[in-house]
């Protein structure tokens, strides 16, 4: 059975350092770790998700780690930006950290119990940590409702850019690979040859083919997609078979679980190569699929000169005057940003109990003017530019040069806060990690002086 918390105090190691650098690295800390003190309600949330994590056993045992424990490695696994195995390293080599994790006479623990805990923590719980905190900042003077500003960004999946080629060999290199091993453990049950080689020339082929305008390379680029979407129609179907015909083996179970899981991804795959190449379609990017590996990411056009097009998830962002992040959403379908200004603000009455008096947003969000009026009868200032004659206005200047404010935080979230590009598979996993990123960076900026204590 996984504990809350450790209720016995520990030796502190932290001595305090002469060097203003390390002072200060050890006073933020600090602070967040106070933070996280005065709001037991977060970690209350966070080990009824890790109760999942360790069951415990028929003679009572208890975990090595507390849920305490585990949220604070990712605490700083966030704030210094490195791998679960670096965390650990890191945290191994301070006595400082061991004494924020709480660690006291206990070995550091493995960075894959931490990987496992950030993959317990469900992304409503962090959604829900996020309101605590926004009460806390609330109650302590830190936050000022009354102020919102709005920008969505993107955050990039894990995968390498997909073109027909790239999928067709993911696909292909992915079910040889998972053959070649169930073949290694039953000797004699899988006889088809899959002629590797050839496949990985046709491949090479592709890629050399593929920029020429000849019309005798355009064609032989054409048979050459034909016979390797036939190579993988052969092996799609060898693995198919074999994963109904071995689906009782238990020492098999996990390579034809992992089959049945790709199989699936790899038909839409030849399926969309074939439109675009045998039949000659153009085929929309809704209906296609850009990874076998992260099948729930999206194309999606940001009009940006040098990456025109991304792949990854829309994410939208609502912050305050005072930098806080008082609201996020992952989107799984991109929704249009005019469609998303009444959401946002009911969201901020849910929270707070009220509209803010203003919203500050850019021309993106600027809809019919039938749905602005809506939208101004609930705020009562709406600074979305309609017209350049909007900015005339010395006052519409000022909240438009303070809705700006909102792409620095996303600059930081980026750079310092690992939401430039998911690292982990899932959709559930990015929302998580966009949730932590975000909950990180309020604590982060709840952990700074109130500019009342500012000299």
């Amino acid at each position: 059975m996984r504990q809350k918390s450790d209720l016995q105090r520990h030796f502190s190691w932290a001595t305090g350092a002469s060097c203003g650098i390390v002072l200060e690295y050890e006073q933020r800390y600090n602070r967040l770790s106070e933070i996280l003190e005065k709001n037991p309600e977060i970690l209350e949330l966070v080990h009824n998700d890790l109760r999942k994590l360790s069951n415990g056993s028929g003679s009572g045992r208890r975990s090595d780690f507390t849920s305490e424990n585990l949220l604070r490695a990712l605490v700083v696994h966030q704030v210094e930006g490195t791998s679960f195995r670096g965390t650990m390293v890191r945290i191994c080599h301070s006595f400082f950290l061991q004494d924020f994790v709480k660690l006291g006479s206990r070995r550091v623990p493995h960075y894959t119990l931490i990987d496992r805990a950030f993959k317990v923590i469900q992304p409503s719980t962090w959604k829900e940590i996020n309101e605590l905190l926004n009460t806390y900042a609330l109650k302590e003077g830190r936050l000022d409702p009354t102020t919102l500003r709005v920008d969505t960004t993107l955050v990039e999946a894990n995968i390498h850019y997909p073109t027909d080629s790239s999928l067709l060999w993911d696909s292909w290199r992915v079910l040889y690979r998972l053959l070649e091993k169930a073949r290694k453990v039953t000797a004699g049950r899988i006889e088809n040859r899959f002629h590797a080689r050839k496949v990985k020339k046709l491949h090479i082929r592709i890629g050399r083919y593929s920029s020429s305008r000849l019309k005798e390379s355009k064609r032989h680029l054409r048979n050459c997609y034909k016979e390797l979407i036939k190579q993988i129609e052969r092996i799609s179907a060898v693995a198919g078979e074999f994963s109904e015909v071995a689906k009782n083996n238990s020492r098999l179970r996990p390579i034809t679980s992992a089959i049945r899981s790709y199989l699936p991804k790899i038909l839409r795959v030849v399926q969309q190569s074939r439109r675009a190449w045998v039949h000659g379609e153009t085929v929309p990017a809704k209906e296609r699929i850009f990874s076998i590996f992260e099948d729930h990411v999206e194309l999606i056009m940001r009009g940006r000169k040098h990456k025109p097009v991304e792949f990854g998830h829309k994410v939208l962002l609502g912050k305050t005057r005072d930098k806080f992040i008082t609201q996020y959403d992952v989107m799984k379908k991109e929704i249009r940003d005019v469609y998303l200004s009444e959401p946002i603000l009911k969201r901020h009455r849910k929270t707070f109990g009220s509209f803010p008096h203003t919203l500050a947003a850019d021309k993106g969000f600027r809809g019919k003017q039938k749905a602005m009026d809506k939208i101004m009868k609930k705020v009562k200032v709406l600074a979305i530019p309609k017209r350049l004659g909007d900015f005339a206005d010395a006052t519409f200047v000022a909240l438009q040069h303070f809705r700006a404010g909102i792409e620095g935080s996303i600059s930081v979230l980026k750079r310092a806060f690992g939401l430039l590009r998911c690292q982990y598979r899932g959709f559930k996993s990015f929302q998580c990690h966009v949730a932590l990123g975000v909950f990180t960076h309020n604590l982060v900026i709840l952990a700074r002086a109130p500019p009342s204590q500012i000299r």
